[in-house]
């Protein structure tokens, strides 16, 4: 992905699945690091912006 367009609210599809079975989570905050947030499970995790940018697959909104 060349294009890294996502704010807070956005879904994003991950190349790996979350232990609960799904795979799109919800941005809560960006900064050094990014938040985001399960949909199916509501789990939060944190991780860094460069490691985000190479396990995102797709923006889906």
């Amino acid at each position: 992905m060349d294009e890294k367009n996502y704010s807070v609210g956005t879904i994003v599809e991950m190349k790996k699945g979350h232990p609960c079975g799904e795979n799109k989570w919800e941005i809560v905050r960006i900064g050094a690091d990014i938040k985001i947030k399960c949909t199916n499970c509501g789990r939060i995790v944190m991780i860094p912006r460069i490691e985000f940018n190479k396990k995102i697959k797709k923006i889906i909104n």
